[in-house]
């Protein structure tokens, strides 16, 4: 997971890929894993949507992906 938000961090400080997208995409991941169908795996599903979840609440609650820079997005 953590190699995927990295990635998706990066196509966006590239501007190769918008936060529209991003949010896009890490939603669209969560709702494969809470729908998934019932089954041995059903903690493991809770637990990924969960996590991505926790990803997209960050993105979307500190104003996008840059803001991982530090509250200003100048960096530390």
């Amino acid at each position: 997971m953590a190699i995927c938000e990295s990635l998706l961090l990066a196509l966006n400080d590239r501007n190769i890929l918008p936060e529209k997208e991003i949010v896009g995409i890490l939603k669209d991941a969560a709702a494969a894993h809470e729908n998934a169908p019932s089954g041995d795996d059903d903690a493991l599903n809770a637990a990924v949507a969960a996590l991505i979840n926790g990803i997209l609440d960050g993105v979307t609650r500190c104003g996008g992906p840059d803001s991982r820079h530090g509250s200003d997005g100048q960096g530390d």
